[in-house]
């Protein structure tokens, strides 16, 4: 890296070499496309160059960016542990020790007493545990600080005990492109483990009852799951037995099972149809039947519930009702329209049914209203012998902020006499609920606890509404102190993150977190835009932000801007917008659509040049994202519609905000090229991007995926730096 003595650190300059790419007639020269040879000299010379530039222009902010990374580590206890669940006999958690990156999982045996009784209350209250203290008759299960080493990078995919709880199966991936390789552990010194290894697979393992089998997942060139196997134990992989295969590149497939343990389960799906494949858990060597056949536009799932001493299959779908709703049906394939089976939530335009959970006991809905994440029960009458009867009402379960997010959480036992639950919101820690069912009295478990004396009064969150141009209202999220809720009341504008996504009908719920304290402590309101194309608002808040309809997921979040700087919450130059992945193309577009809004742009792992990705059938996702994004490889409509807001092809020679992308080299999901020609693009066009008020900046992690690097103190420093600047660039205290 060369520096001016004048003006500093001098960006690099990425080498033009034209190549042509015509489509519908549309003939576009691409002067970057080269990078995308991922093992060639000069692109990871000119990643390494990116980087060199980005740590020079920021090398001012290494004490803001330990200050922020030292206040995210004295908040968190790092000597903990998860609340421990209970499964099949045992309590299952997780411990973190001060030093170690990961974690070291872990159980103890559920008391001989309750071991065999799973109706007694007694039995479910965990056991009392303490942070760094064994209990009686623990058994390290896996520790991946001991798994990690070595590595760079490393992700734990699988982690599934067979039923009996005598051996594991579990998976890792150590370069961040998301294939693992799944191996087996004896957890029982009376039984030895496999010795085979699995490689290149999809992260999850699903056992059969008996244990004899485990039912995994590969991926094909373009790292779409597409076939499940069936391993016996005892075998090689290459005496595997191919059980299902989705030819369709549109389709992704996944292998499980339901709570109740009676099926296993496949389900496959594109982004606008699903179907679901069934087999008794008892046969596990047997064929895989069909619930019912796939029909473009409708998505269902499947929920086995035993109801009035009857096996049923509850099942969600959108047929006729685009917010979905639940019928009831014997267990068993479904023949005809789903529309025509027993109703047990009818379809609701201002509610969005998103699932129910059976257990023994009690159903559970979770569903969507006004923006908000709720659940709801209806406990099951087990004595009935008439199945209609045996159903009673959903009851909402009720909080009292105005912003949360709640829902079930990890039960993996049928016969449970509670259901746990987790809480939390903006301003309140995550809790762990268990709620009796016979009761509904609910006992807190746990909530995070943040060090150094947090106290939830000395901030505040807030609903806002923007108005969109075409008058569609759009929900804000803002939390901020209450210091700065009075000066915002006061009416001086300050320093702000907006945050924003809008895809894959995703929706950035209400969430606490440590990390986000170093923001609001320096003067900082963080906001969330629920632009259309997420799931905030229902099913048509989704599908009037994709496809033909995506330009309106980037109006909205310029139309959020311009809200808070016309009602005097902040100024363009104290505004930053972030977006990762998906959010990283809105933002992209934003910057295109209205620079003058922004100070800066964080873009992470974003997908700014999506007409070209989506142009390649042959890379991972392609295929699958027409439904979403459309096909502009065969539609000239749609290939005009994404050229028209396609970030990459749309820089205009205008002062830009200042930009911060962040980029990993082994991401499959959203490839390191995009935000590297990007950038270069800028750099080319832009009239801000070579200065250093307003720099354009790449960081590429070369021992990294799609989520970034792995372990928590390389992910602290790296939101450390993240944050750093953004609190410069918004020009926070």
């Amino acid at each position: 890296m060369s520096a001016n003595p004048e003006t500093g650190p001098v960006p690099p300059v990425a080498e033009r070499r034209p190549f042509r790419r015509e489509h519908h007639g549309r003939v576009v020269v691409d002067q970057y496309e080269w990078m995308r040879d991922k093992d060639a000299p000069e692109t990871r010379a000119h990643l390494e160059a990116e980087n060199a530039y980005t740590d020079a222009m920021t090398a001012d902010l290494k004490g803001l960016e330990d200050d922020v990374y030292e206040e995210i580590r004295s908040r968190v206890k790092e000597t903990d542990m998860s609340v421990p669940v209970r499964s099949s006999g045992w309590w299952y958690f997780s411990r973190t020790v001060e030093g170690l990156s990961y974690a070291r999982h872990c159980r103890v045996p559920v008391a001989p007493e309750f071991r065999d009784d799973p109706s007694d209350p007694a039995g479910w209250v965990p056991p009392e545990v303490s942070p760094g203290v064994e209990l009686p008759g623990e058994q390290l299960l896996l520790d991946g600080n001991v798994e990690a080493e070595g590595y760079e990078y490393f992700a734990l995919g699988a982690f599934s005990v067979s039923h009996d709880g005598r051996l594991l199966a579990w998976s890792t991936d150590t370069e961040g492109d998301e294939r693992y390789t799944l191996r087996f552990r004896s957890l029982d010194p009376e039984v030895a483990a496999p010795d085979e290894e699995i490689a290149g697979i999809a992260p999850g393992a699903t056992w059969s009852r008996d244990g004899r089998y485990v039912f995994y997942v590969t991926v094909d060139d373009a790292w779409r799951p597409d076939t499940v196997w069936r391993h016996r134990l005892g075998t090689t992989r290459d005496d595997d037995e191919k059980v299902f295969h989705e030819p369709d590149e549109s389709y992704w497939i996944g292998v499980g099972e339901t709570r109740s343990e009676k099926y296993l389960q496949i389900g496959l799906g594109s982004k606008i149809t699903t179907e679901v494949w069934c087999l008794e858990s008892e046969n596990p060597a047997g064929e895989f039947w069909c619930v019912r056949p796939r029909e473009e536009g409708v998505e269902y799932d499947v929920e086995h519930a035993v109801v009035g001493g009857e096996d049923r299959f509850l099942i969600t779908h959108n047929a006729g009702a685009p917010n979905f709703a639940v019928v009831d049906a014997p267990a068993g394939p479904v023949d005809g329209d789903l529309r025509a089976l027993s109703p047990l939530v009818e379809h609701r335009e201002d509610v969005r049914i998103e699932g129910v959970d059976a257990f023994a006991r009690v159903l559970v809905l979770d569903y969507r209203e006004s923006a908000l994440p709720r659940f709801a029960l209806m406990p099951l009458d087990v004595d009935s012998t008439a199945g209609v009867e045996a159903y009673g009402e959903f009851a909402p379960v009720g909080f009292e902020e105005e912003l949360f997010t709640s829902g079930p959480g990890s039960n993996p036992e049928w016969h449970a006499p509670v259901l746990r639950f987790g809480y939390g919101s903006f301003v309140t820690p995550g809790r762990v609920y268990s709620m009796a069912i016979d009761s509904g009295e609910r006992t807190l478990l746990r909530e995070q606890e943040v060090l150094g004396g947090y106290d939830p009064s000395g901030y505040v969150q807030r609903r806002d509404w923007a108005v969109a141009e075409d008058g569609t209202r759009i929900p804000l999220s803002l939390v901020m102190s209450t210091d700065t809720a009075a000066r915002v009341d006061a009416g001086e504008p300050v320093p702000t993150l907006l945050y924003g996504y809008g895809s894959y009908e995703a929706s950035m719920d209400p969430g606490f977190s440590v990390a986000r304290l170093s923001l609001l402590e320096r003067g900082m309101l963080y906001a969330v835009a629920h632009v259309r194309g997420g799931g905030e608002m229902g099913r048509l808040w989704y599908e009037h932000g994709k496809e033909l309809n995506k330009r309106n997921t980037f109006t909205d979040f310029v139309d959020c801007a311009r809200h808070l700087v016309s009602r005097g919450t902040t100024t363009p130059e104290r505004l930053v917008a972030e977006g990762g992945s998906a959010g990283g193309m809105l933002v992209g577009a934003v910057v295109n659509l209205a620079p003058e809004l922004f100070a800066g742009v964080q873009a992470v792992v974003p997908f700014v040049d999506p007409l070209t990705s989506i142009l390649m059938p042959e890379l991972p996702l392609t295929v699958i994202e027409w439904d979403e994004w459309g096909d502009p490889l065969h539609s000239p409509e749609v290939y005009d519609y994404m050229a028209s807001y396609s970030p990459y092809e749309n820089i205009e020679p205008v002062t830009h905000p200042a930009i911060l992308a962040v980029t990993s080299l082994n991401d499959t999901r959203v490839l390191y090229v995009e935000p590297a020609k990007w950038v270069a693009r800028l750099r080319e066009v832009s009239a801000s991007a070579n200065s250093a008020e307003r720099p354009v900046l790449l960081r590429c992690e070369m021992s990294a995926g799609h989520g970034g690097v792995s372990g928590r103190y390389e992910r602290w420093r790296q939101t450390a730096f993240e944050y750093a600047w953004t609190v410069r660039t918004a020009g926070a205290g």
